[in-house]
């Protein structure tokens, strides 16, 4: 059986090695010219690190890891508002939930897929599904068939915006900044921190060697042009009312970590599976990042498609399971994420008021319970 993976990012390359794992040799098309790891910072939840550990390569993104104990909850003057216990996932769910640097990550999965089943330079334009197969035409002009394939090509899916037209990204009304600087000890190690304020949100987190991923978001209109081309001083002097150790980070941050983007989700989709081409990852389910759950959820679906192909009898019912575990599950973090993204970018003083007053009386076990939906 001929199966294309469409997509060298992290969900691409984590089935890629799932599937090399039970010994179907996936070939992987990624775009970019060349492998070149890059990107600011991420969080692997417990529940991520569970389906690498079962992947067998937890390990190894372990050593790059840096294990978190706790995250806080801040109001705009920097006092804790309320907090959840990672702790609790590792010691019920045996794996931490740890920050590591986007290009660590993506490494360890490149190195865990055998190179010559990765190709460059290799952009789908287009594609036509058939009775037995689908056609891949790439940019330059050939075409290849396969038995199936996994679209793992992005929010802007090529296959999901084919196969399901009104699947366009919805923008989130807010616009973010992301970073790494250096740990000054003026940030805790193992305990991550989001500050909500009328001016806007800074979360911050420690990575490994003395390394801080930290990201800003502000209430914009898609494409906003006050934003567009801002430097580090200039994006800087928007989140500085928080403190001057927030100001710093964002000023000394190198510039290939520094990057800045709207923020988008999709609504969430009945299916996964559209005859032979099948949605993994943002091209199936993009979420906005205030869960943490972006690349986790795309590792959890590399996961169970490794697994159901591995046990079900026929492919068939392979992707009936794959549907089954996994539409429902992405449809709660996209919404849940939308829920906690709104109340986190609120602007009114009453709105902030109420958020400020009622998020300090939420008992710690019951945002901690609202986490184990990821581990059904």
């Amino acid at each position: 059986m001929k199966v294309a993976i469409v997509g060298g990012g992290i969900g691409g390359l984590t089935l890629a090695a799932g599937l090399h794992k039970i010994g179907m040799k996936t070939h992987v098309f990624e775009r970019a010219r060349s492998f070149k790891p890059l990107g600011a910072g991420l969080g692997l939840g417990s529940n991520a690190m569970l389906a690498l550990d079962r992947i067998g390569i937890a390990a190894d993104v372990a050593k790059f890891g840096m294990p978190l104990q706790e995250q806080r909850f801040l109001n705009g003057k920097l006092d804790v508002m309320n907090k959840i216990d990672f702790s609790l996932l590792k010691k019920k769910f045996g794996e931490e939930t740890i920050t590591i640097h986007r290009a660590h990550l993506h490494n360890v999965l490149f190195e865990a897929v055998d190179a010559a089943y990765v190709h460059f330079d290799k952009q789908v334009t287009d594609f036509a599904q058939h009775d037995h197969g689908v056609t891949l035409t790439f940019q330059d002009n050939v075409n290849q068939d396969f038995d199936y394939v996994i679209a793992a090509d992005g929010i802007r899916s090529i296959f999901r915006q084919t196969l399901v037209p009104n699947s366009e990204p919805h923008f989130a009304g807010y616009t973010c900044w992301r970073g790494i600087a250096k740990n000054k000890s003026d940030v805790p190690l193992h305990i991550s921190s989001e500050a909500w304020s009328k001016q806007g949100r800074f979360g911050w987190a420690p990575l490994h060697d003395g390394e801080v991923y930290w990201f800003a978001c502000v209430n914009a209109t898609e494409n906003d042009a006050r934003y567009a081309h801002l430097n580090q001083d200039e994006a800087a002097r928007l989140f500085a009312h928080f403190s001057p150790a927030v100001a710093r980070l964002i000023c000394e941050s190198a510039d290939a970590s520094f990057l800045h983007h709207d923020l988008y989700d999709i609504e969430p989709l009945d299916s996964f599976v559209y005859g032979r081409v099948i949605l993994l990852g943002d091209a199936a389910h993009a979420t906005t990042p205030n869960m943490g759950q972006g690349a986790g959820q795309a590792i959890e679906d590399a996961y169970e498609l490794m697994l159901a192909i591995d046990e079900e009898a026929s492919m068939k019912e392979a992707l009936s399971r794959y549907n089954t575990r996994r539409v429902k599950k992405t449809k709660k973090v996209i919404q849940l994420s939308r829920q906690i993204g709104r109340a986190a970018q609120w602007q009114h003083p009453l709105l902030i008021g109420f958020r400020n007053t009622v998020l300090p009386l939420i008992p710690k076990s019951l945002l901690f319970r609202r986490l184990t939906f990821l581990f059904k």
